[in-house]
């Protein structure tokens, strides 16, 4: 078995972490917010999923979520 030692540098190689502004806190509750109401008009056929899907292409580019990455 071949142990390798870490120097500081490669502890702290780690990525820093994100820290949200309350302007980005606040974008990604709006997109949240706008997203759960465009469900709804799909979910009650006010809607069709080619406007779903174009509504929630606006929104992205409206709010900027960070999140969207990882939202349905």
């Amino acid at each position: 078995m071949q142990v390798t030692k870490l120097t500081p540098e490669q502890m702290n190689a780690a990525p820093k972490k994100h820290e949200y502004t309350e302007e980005e806190m606040q974008k990604e509750y709006t997109y949240l917010l706008a997203q759960q109401m465009t469900e709804k008009l799909l979910e009650k056929g006010m809607i069709s999923v080619d406007e779903f899907n174009k509504i929630t292409a606006k929104n992205r580019e409206t709010f900027s979520p960070k999140l969207a990455a990882i939202m349905p």
